[in-house]
């Protein structure tokens, strides 16, 4: 059996691993985007909160994918639970990095402008100093999806949902009918689903930049 042949044979068990494996991407991404954004907003002007912060989820993010997911196993069980649990703490370093760096690289003349149109600190933050730092902080949740996109296939080792069982069973079987056209789907699957998420992002983007900070070509 050649590959399209075995990617229309197994079509609908395909299908439904690459749409559990994008949103348990996508929800990762935003419980990681509420929080991570929440926490650089308060980080980014307090020095002790921005140092521990970074340090905590740099720390997280050295911690191997296998080992994370087996340690959160007694707690959140096989599955669903500690996939999720997994991929979010992954998720925070560039968020919460890109939203302090963000913040705090803004022009100060800008900011000053802001307090002296009579603006209080809350609505010169949202009117004035998350729509500048905005890209960069959607470029942060833009790394992070990427990331998770990849370290998702390995929590197929704890039972959890997505493409990477395609992969594993495949590698497991290597030599045997079909190995290699299951571990070929299942990687070209994720890469697809990594190309959708960029192009997401992309127009989200677009769509969310004041005009006045759109990158022209």
């Amino acid at each position: 059996m050649n590959f399209s042949e075995y990617v229309l044979s197994r079509w609908d068990t395909l299908s439904l691993a690459a749409t559990e494996h994008a949103v348990v991407v996508g929800i990762a991404i935003a419980i990681a985007t509420v929080f991570g954004v929440g926490i650089g907003l308060l980080a980014y002007d307090a020095p002790k909160v921005r140092s521990t912060s970074v340090a905590i989820s740099a720390g997280i993010l050295t911690v191997p994918s296998l080992a994370l997911l087996t340690l959160l196993i007694p707690i959140f069980g096989l599955g669903w639970g500690s996939t999720l649990v997994s991929l979010t703490a992954y998720a925070f370093l560039p968020i919460i990095r890109n939203t302090v760096t963000g913040l705090r690289g803004l022009d100060a003349a800008t900011v000053e402008a802001g307090r002296g149109m009579g603006l209080s600190r809350v609505r010169l933050l949202l009117r004035v100093q998350l729509p500048l730092a905005w890209p960069l902080i959607l470029t942060g949740v833009r790394i992070s999806a990427q990331m998770l996109i990849g370290i998702a296939a390995i929590a197929a080792v704890v039972d959890g949902p997505g493409l990477g069982t395609q992969i594993f069973e495949g590698l497991s079987r290597l030599g045997s009918v079909n190995s290699l056209n299951a571990t070929l789907a299942g990687t070209l699957g994720i890469v697809v689903i990594a190309i959708l998420f960029d192009l997401f992002f992309f127009a989200v983007r677009y769509i969310t930049t004041p005009r006045g900070l759109r990158v022209r070509p």
